[in-house]
């Protein structure tokens, strides 16, 4: 036998096909955001409102209308550019604000898409609603289950 087959090298590496296509997937998809200009990262929530303030009133500007509607669309111009001028100090003053806003209502968000599956759930097992349970005398705070309970202030 010649040196090279009596020695085992080190073993084959059993997720590099799996490690090399993530790559691939990977690079294609940035390549392909580059390509059609998504490839900047989304900037802080005061940034991306700015974004959006200006990319509004370029579509606003950007109608044509016919010669009645154009007054309403100054008075919507007008609308626009207030609107800005009274959102500006407040986003140079405070852009965390912004960000503790979206923060707040992506949990929102989720705690909505939680609450509809849940429903939702319970619709296509056709169960009924649960009934409320009846208030205990001289008990007050949470239930048993750590949920709340109607406390009766009349």
């Amino acid at each position: 036998m010649s040196e090279s087959t009596e020695r085992p090298g080190p073993a084959p590496d059993p997720d590099a096909w799996e490690r090399a296509c993530a790559e691939d997937l990977a690079a294609e998809n940035a390549r392909r955001r580059r390509a059609s200009g998504q490839g900047q990262a989304p900037g802080s929530a005061a940034e991306e409102l700015r974004k959006l303030v200006d990319a509004v009133a370029e579509k606003v500007a950007a109608f044509e209308l016919p010669p009645a509607a154009q007054a309403a669309q100054g008075a919507v111009q007008q609308i626009l550019s207030q609107a800005k001028a009274a959102v500006e100090p407040v986003i140079e003053r405070n852009p965390e604000v912004f960000d503790h806003l979206a923060s707040a209502g992506t949990e929102l968000l989720a705690a909505y898409r939680a609450a509809v599956h849940r429903q939702e759930a319970r619709w296509t097992r056709d169960e009924p609603a649960r009934e409320p349970r009846e208030p205990r005398e001289g008990r007050e705070g949470p239930g048993p289950d750590g949920g709340s309970e109607r406390i009766d202030l009349d």
